[in-house]
């Protein structure tokens, strides 16, 4: 197999989501991270069962970008909500993290809701294409006969090393590969992988040490994952 088939078979396209930048337009159409604003009329900020409000992390206006993952197919408006301190990685859904969808039929009002502890630096975002986003090497998501390959490769004196070979987004995303800092994990049978929201001084984001967190939904039941590491 030669570096072509192997970069073919392992190229994913992802969408890269830049905070900031340009003047904000307000409209329901706007992706941003560290706010939220489109709500359910009966909805309010979510909260844990303490009473503790999860935080606003991000809205995406899905329509309006360029491209998405094939498991939001149908969703118009994501919202995802992260409590402060973070879940525990893999932690279920619903206590200190909770992603809302919503689709065309659902009537969706603006609330401007104080978020107490909220400390994201709200900024909209502008999608850039990223045509193919590459896997990293541990656990990343190589798989076993396409890893026999590239070391082949290395052996032979074709390349140096894995990178020569291939590039990765680390940035906020919406899909391509996650952004592991350690070795990487499965985050269940079935589940694949749809976005990030990584470290960002400019939204005053530190996931622990410069780490991301990283969403992964289950296509035939719905149900998310969030898994993150750090340096």
């Amino acid at each position: 197999m030669d570096i072509q088939d192997i970069q073919r078979q392992l190229a994913k396209p992802a969408l890269q989501l830049i905070p900031g930048g340009f003047r904000p337009t307000h409209s329901d159409e706007e992706s941003w991270l560290g706010r939220v604003f489109l709500f359910r009329e009966d909805e309010e900020l979510p909260r844990n069962s303490a009473g503790e409000t999860l935080l606003p992390f991000a809205q995406f206006y899905l329509p309006a970008l360029p491209w998405h993952s094939p498991l939001l197919d149908g969703v118009r408006v994501l919202t995802v909500f992260v409590a402060n301190p973070f879940p525990e990685p893999l932690e279920p859904m619903g206590e200190r993290w909770l992603i809302r969808e919503y689709r065309a039929e659902d009537a969706l009002v603006r609330k401007e809701l104080p978020a107490p502890g909220a400390f994201l630096k709200p900024f909209p975002v502008k999608a850039q294409a990223v045509p193919e986003d590459y896997p990293l090497w541990d656990g990343g998501g190589v798989p076993e006969d396409l890893e026999r390959e590239i070391l082949e490769l290395e052996r032979s004196g074709q390349i140096q090393c894995y990178y020569d070979l291939v590039s990765h987004c680390y940035q906020h995303k919406l899909g391509g590969y996650p952004s592991f800092c350690q070795s990487g994990i499965d985050a269940g049978d079935g589940f694949e992988f749809v976005m990030q929201i990584s470290s960002d001084a400019k939204i005053n984001l530190n996931v622990v040490d410069s780490g991301s967190l990283m969403f992964w939904k289950h296509p035939g039941s719905g149900e998310w994952a969030l898994y993150f590491d750090f340096y």
